[in-house]
């Protein structure tokens, strides 16, 4: 029996007035409460905000809420002086009429949305009378998708202030049964976890969290303000029949199809990757290296090709061949050197892969296109109609094409439009640190084909969604609901009919597998799916045919009320204030960086048709606050303005005539999860017990440095939550320190600091006795009892580590965390420094890996004191450089011991004092 589970997103209230920061003396959010109710893989989610008006005067306030991106809002409510005030759902049309003319006369538009990767924001506020209440209620729904056999239920939550009523309420129904539920998630631990309920009883699930104002500011990330994080709720229902589980209720059906227990068909597939001059850099390495790992998890039976392309097609081998040790070594070398020039012909490279998937067809094998690329077709056929018809006439629907555009500057809408066309989807990629890990997690998904030709037929049946799938994979679902002809359940017979490896295979049950419900939700589940589909369906079509399959989703988009790219809410405000119009947002043009305030003006919450987020953020020299994270070194400047702090950082001496500028195209990290004040970190073997018979020669230096004339002494910092000055500590004496420990990964990171330098030895543990050595000159790595030492540019895999050395740094991704060892120079001396780029997961440990600290500042006479959670520690302000960056830079930061700023001993993240 396969195990399942089952993935949805809630993601919580931020509530604020006027743009600033809330005054809990001027008003209060007295209840918060987050109800989702989980059915047959469907949710339906409200959240409500319940807020008094302590002020002696009006004020506006600003109802902020995220929700997933595959969720359609449905109902929308205010409660205001015994008076209800619903949103409408129009046609965008006469909405974006209504909108229009609100502007014209002057009124600006105060509601904007941006978009992330899994979310979007919407937006309305209300100005309420002196010591009055408002209510706001926001309903949405969503069926769940299954992606590498997982779905989840993520609640996050960040209200702004403790909340004396703080509520959520969970309760999950499945007829075929839950046989395993966990609560994870930023939110389920410390004290918070004693605010947790769980109960579970085989087809039903309960989990209540209600946490005290107390508890509220007790997780890792929260404070003064409250809440801050999430809650994960992660289920497996039972799967017992092949056909799959089947609901049908007053005239609908709805059937989940995810056969276990089948045999892996082996797999053709060809990579075609953009190599044009727009890939230059971050975009162009973060490949090489996911393709690395995608080659490592080739199966043996599996047969592939590879192709790269600017304005020419550069071929590995111009012929599919199996995936043997040999073959797949040989495209690692050839991934590894591909190079970013010339311009974009993406027809020529398509219908190239094309043609080598349709010349070498194999029985008993499912065939792939994956294009990657970053941009529009520049050269060869730039005429994006005639490519989509070009690429149609090559596979004619024998195989899907996945299209990956790779940033913004990608016509996403073209890649969508032309994956759905061919039987696939498109998906983009996001340029942040962990675009390798997107590339390889979206090959994942298609990795394991299990049946080709699948097709779903419904004897007695209309309004069917889509019933032909040209493959099924491992750890997906598919999904079919529509109507039983006179709700005659008596012929209502479902069959699956599909391929499988070379043989058909039907699934079926001659004894009935449709199950009778009450659920009403049914229903809407077949009209969300009809609408998801008709407007995937629109994109690829044009003329008549468009037309009338839109104005289909926009019938029925109205009919069940859903917030749709056709559609938009109308909210009706009190009668002193305008009508706002929310649209769903449009994922074709990134976040905006600035929000317009609210004012008491109409707004427009929009929904797009594609998908897409914002890339890094980008460093504002005038700022004094810069929201990256993530783990560097740095060193000491007292002339040094503020920085923005980027996490668990090192600095090395003091500095009293260094000043180096911020550089302007620095991009934001991602920030780091961790759990964190866990004393006796275990660790692996020393250093010395590992490396000590290797002959270490410092001839032949791969690296060359960047040199600063500094004195002495280290210097660590610590990112500070919603703080501009992180805070900083030093460590005196040459000290082996375990900067990152993951148990679950197996990896640890343990670096050897020189009394007076930086890192003169870091040292990757993985696999149990395998490691990479960077020292100053040469990289050693140990891997199958096979010790090899490397003294030029050289890229490599060793089991499930990657690494890459340069002439500046050392590049190496162990799993799922990337480590870059970057070489600087002070006093004539060259020296190491890590920096994490890449999220670790939740159980690591180590001084790399440490949590933004929440703390407040505390003025106490001549003295400044910081506050974090019950202690106030005693400061002084200093500055740092930061050597975590090729390019180093300045920054301010509050010093203290290391006990304080880390919050345990130092002993804990000391392996051996030399």
């Amino acid at each position: 029996m396969e195990r399942t589970v089952v993935r949805v997103s809630i993601f919580g209230l931020l509530l604020a007035f006027g743009g600033a920061q809330p005054n809990k003396d001027d008003w209060e959010i007295y209840s918060f409460h987050i109800n989702s109710t989980v059915t047959s893989r469907y949710a339906t989610t409200v959240i409500t905000s319940r807020v008094v008006n302590r002020k002696d005067e009006s004020t506006e306030v600003e109802f902020h809420v995220r929700i997933p991106k595959n969720a359609f809002i449905s109902k929308f409510r205010m409660f205001m002086d015994d008076q209800v005030y619903d949103g409408e759902v129009k046609a965008k049309e006469a909405a974006q009429q209504q909108y229009t003319q609100a502007v014209s006369r002057g009124e600006s538009a105060g509601i904007v949305s941006s978009v992330g990767r899994t979310l979007e924001e919407f937006k309305t506020s209300v100005t309420v009378a002196p010591l009055k209440k408002v209510t706001f209620e926001l309903t949405y729904e969503e069926l769940f998708r299954r992606r590498l056999g997982k779905y989840e239920l993520q609640i996050f939550a960040r209200p702004m202030q403790p909340v004396k009523d703080f509520k959520v309420d969970v309760y999950i129904h499945e007829k075929a049964g839950i046989n395993y539920m966990d609560i994870k998630g930023g939110l389920s631990t410390n004290a918070l976890a004693n605010a947790i309920t769980k109960t579970l009883a085989d087809k039903q699930a309960w989990v209540y969290f209600y946490p005290t104002v107390d508890q509220q500011k007790t997780c890792d990330s929260c404070g003064e303000q409250g809440l801050n994080g999430d809650l994960v709720i992660v289920y497996d229902v039972n799967r017992h029949k092949s056909l799959g589980d089947i609901k049908r209720s007053k005239g609908y059906f709805v059937h989940h199809f995810a056969p276990s227990s089948l045999l892996r068909i082996p797999k053709n597939v060809v990579f075609v990757i953009d190599q044009s001059g727009s890939m230059h850099g971050r975009k162009m390495e973060q490949t090489r290296i996911a393709l690395l790992h995608i080659l490592s998890d080739l199966a043996a039976e599996d047969y592939f090709g590879l192709i790269t392309f600017d304005s020419n097609l550069f071929y590995w081998k111009r012929e599919l061949v199996q995936a043997n040790a040999d073959n797949v070594e040989s495209a690692k070398t050839f991934a590894s050197n591909i190079k970013d020039r010339g311009s974009t012909n993406i027809n020529t490279a398509l219908l190239e892969g094309s043609r080598m998937l349709n010349e070498q067809p194999r029985q008993g094998s499912a065939s792939i296109l994956i294009l990657l690329t970053d941009g529009d077709p520049t050269s060869g056929v730039t005429n994006l109609e005639q490519i989509q018809s070009n690429v149609r006439e090559a596979i004619q629907d024998k195989f899907p094409l996945y299209c990956l555009g790779f940033g913004f500057d990608v016509n996403f809408a073209f890649l969508e439009s032309m994956s759905l066309q061919n039987n696939g989807v498109a998906r983009r990629i996001y340029e942040d640190s962990d675009a390798d890990l997107q590339l390889k997690g979206f090959y994942d998904e298609v990795a394991n084909p299990l049946l080709t030709n699948v097709t779903m037929s419904y004897s007695s049946s209309a309004n069917l969604t889509q019933t032909k799938f040209s493959q099924y994979y491992n750890g997906s679902e598919i999904v079919v609901a529509g109507q039983i002809t006179d709700n005659d359940v008596e012929t209502f017979v479902p069959q699956v009919v599909a391929i499988s490896r070379n043989a058909s295979i039907v699934f079926s049950d001659a004894n009935g597998t449709t199950e009778s419900t009450d659920d009403s939700n049914l229903q809407r589940v077949w009209a969300y799916l009809t609408v998801k589909q008709l407007l995937d369906k629109e994109l690829q079509l044009s003329g008549v045919e468009k037309e009338k399959v839109k104005s289909e989703a926009l019938r029925l988009s109205l009919k069940y009320g859903f917030v749709t790219p056709l559609t938009s809410m109308v909210v009706t405000k009190p009668s002193e204030e305008t009508t706002e119009v929310l649209h769903k947002p449009s994922e074709d043009t990134p976040p905006l960086s600035r929000r317009t305030s609210m004012g008491m003006h109409p707004g427009i919450l929009s929904k797009g048709q594609s998908r897409r987020t914002s890339g890094g953020s980008h460093l504002d020299p005038q700022a004094g606050v810069y929201p990256g994270s993530g783990s560097r070194f740095s060193s000491v400047d007292p002339q040094a303005g503020v920085y923005p702090s980027l996490g668990s950082r090192f600095s090395s001496g003091n500095y009293p005539n260094l000043h180096l500028p911020a550089h302007p195209g620095f991009q934001a990290l991602p920030g780091l999860k961790v759990v964190t004040g866990s004393p006796g970190l275990p660790g692996p073997p020393m250093l010395h017990d590992l490396v000590t018979d290797y002959d270490y020669r410092y001839d032949s230096l791969p690296i060359a440095p960047t040199t600063l004339s500094v004195a002495p002494g280290v210097r660590f910092l610590l990112q500070a939550e919603n703080q501009s000055l992180p805070l900083c500590f030093d460590i005196a004496g040459r000290t082996i320190l375990r900067l990152l420990h993951l148990p679950n990964a197996g990896v640890s990171v343990n670096g050897e600091l020189d009394e007076d330098q930086g890192f003169i030895k870091i040292i990757v543990h993985f696999d149990t006795d395998n490691f990479v050595a960077v020292e100053l000159g040469a990289v050693t790595v140990k891997y199958e009892q096979k010790l090899t030492r490397y003294t030029g540019d050289t890229a490599l895999v060793a089991g499930s580590v990657a690494v890459f050395i340069r002439p500046t740094e050392v590049d190496i991704t162990a799993g799922q965390t990337r480590l870059l060892i970057l070489v600087h120079g002070k006093n004539g001396k060259d020296f190491l420094w890590p920096a994490l780029r890449q999220q670790p997961s939740d159980d690591a440990v180590g001084i790399l890996a440490q949590k933004a600290v929440v703390y407040e500042e505390v003025h106490q006479g001549p003295y400044t004191k910081l506050k974090i959670k019950d202690q106030e520690i005693s400061v002084s302000r200093s500055s740092a450089v930061d050597f975590g960056m090729n390019l180093p830079a300045t920054l301010a930061c509050w010093l203290m011991s290391p006990e304080s700023a880390l919050r345990a001993p130092l002993s804990d993240f000391t392996l051996k004092v030399l």
